[in-house]
């Protein structure tokens, strides 16, 4: 992509979509859209590093993205959060569900939760980067 260009900027400019102000949005609200971009940027992941079934793609995917994975992965990059970050996940964190996971504890699912609010507010706010970023930082803590 050029310098400037975005996929959040191309979303917005290929669907008229208006300017909001990202303090009006709920942490669930963050988080549901944290989910699919963090999902995104893992199964981008996976697929770079070989072709195969979907169903061997999708397994490969879920080792990072379950609420689990997601709970372990928050506490390896906690450290490098600035305290813009540190207050959305803690809304996310403490945000009241309306489900929860099947495989997940509870505090686990609200790790979570509290990761993906980060990463949804780091996506509405055109900062890509440094969510690319976290999950280096993250996944380089995880394998060593």
């Amino acid at each position: 992509m050029e310098e400037g260009v975005s996929l959040l900027n191309l979303i917005k400019k290929s669907f008229d979509l208006k300017e909001v102000d990202i303090r009006t949005y709920s942490p669930l609200t963050l988080a549901y859209i944290g989910d699919a971009v963090y999902d995104l940027i893992f199964r981008t992941i996976v697929v770079e590093k070989g072709n195969a079934s979907p169903n061997k793609l999708h397994l490969r995917t879920v080792k990072y993205v379950k609420a689990p994975a997601q709970a372990l992965f928050i506490e390896e990059i906690m450290d490098q959060l600035n305290q813009d970050e540190l207050a959305v996940y803690k809304r996310g964190k403490n945000a009241k569900p309306y489900t929860m996971a099947k495989n997940a504890a509870p505090g686990e699912y609200k790790k979570a939760t509290g990761l993906e609010a980060l990463v949804g507010y780091l996506y509405l706010t055109d900062q890509m980067e440094r969510i690319l970023e976290l999950i280096q930082i993250g996944l380089h803590k995880q394998e060593a």
